[in-house]
């Protein structure tokens, strides 16, 4: 199987921080697969994650994305990939349908497609009877909804979540989870970073478990697994891992 992303030696410093974000991450990810980026609070799971997208340079070390460098290539690959950040990058004043032509537009989708594409994923996320509403008014879960609409309107091949159901209601979450469970099998590659275990454990084919920016443990679900057979579940797993203390 060949890789959508390959992660060799990055690390990531913020200024004044007193250890790397990131630290000498090296990374495979399989094409086709929903591959989980768990960690704890501070893992640098966000920070990975914008590396990924090209939204942040890496101190050093490389990212390619789909056989592409980041660095050398990063229009191109932002062209096949889709990112629905852990912060809703909408515009509040304006209705849900005006976000989606805005983001559509900015993916260089002809008008008639645009149209098509938003029509679909509404309906298929139930947004339809509040298309023409403000942003601003929607809750948390329809922003969430809407935030994943917006990183699918041009069909990308791998598709980078942060956090897609934090702060979410039940019924949004499992909607989500669902359809990404039917995307997969669409044959998309899927980035989901997150620290709910459970969810990890329903949709994730591919684990990865970092802590203060390093891996800790990575491979299929069932390798993983099996390599802790003194733990079982994934939480159990983790906990081992990462330890016991709080993280703020």
């Amino acid at each position: 199987m060949s890789s959508v992303v390959r992660l060799d030696h990055l690390v990531k410093q913020y200024p004044n921080a007193p250890k790397p974000a990131v630290s000498n991450m090296t990374l495979e990810i399989p094409e086709g697969a929903v591959f989980g980026l768990l960690g704890p609070n501070g893992a640098g799971k966000s920070t990975t994650v914008m590396m990924l997208c090209g939204l942040m340079r890496p101190d050093s070390g490389s990212v390619a994305v789909m056989g592409l460098d980041m660095q050398e290539h990063g229009a191109a690959v932002r062209k096949k990939i889709g990112v629905a950040p852990q912060e809703i990058a909408l515009f509040p004043t304006l209705t849900a349908y005006e976000n989606l032509v805005y983001f559509g537009r900015m993916y260089g989708l002809k008008s008639s497609h645009i149209h098509t594409q938003i029509k679909k994923y509404l309906s298929v996320f139930n947004l339809q009877e509040k298309a023409h509403k403000q942003v601003g008014t929607f809750s948390g879960g329809m922003k969430k909804r809407l935030n994943l609409i917006a990183a699918l309107l041009h069909q990308p091949k791998l598709v980078i979540l942060d956090e897609p159901t934090a702060g979410v209601d039940v019924q949004s979450r499992n909607m989500i989870l669902d359809f990404l469970t039917d995307l997969k099998s669409e044959g998309t590659s899927i980035i989901y970073s997150s620290h709910v275990l459970e969810e990890a454990e329903r949709i994730c084919t591919h684990l990865g478990i970092i802590d203060e920016g390093k891996v800790l443990q990575t491979g299929t679900r069932s390798t993983v697994m099996g390599d802790h057979p003194d733990c079982f579940n994934l939480e159990q797993l983790f906990l081992k891992l990462t330890g016991k203390n709080i993280r703020d």
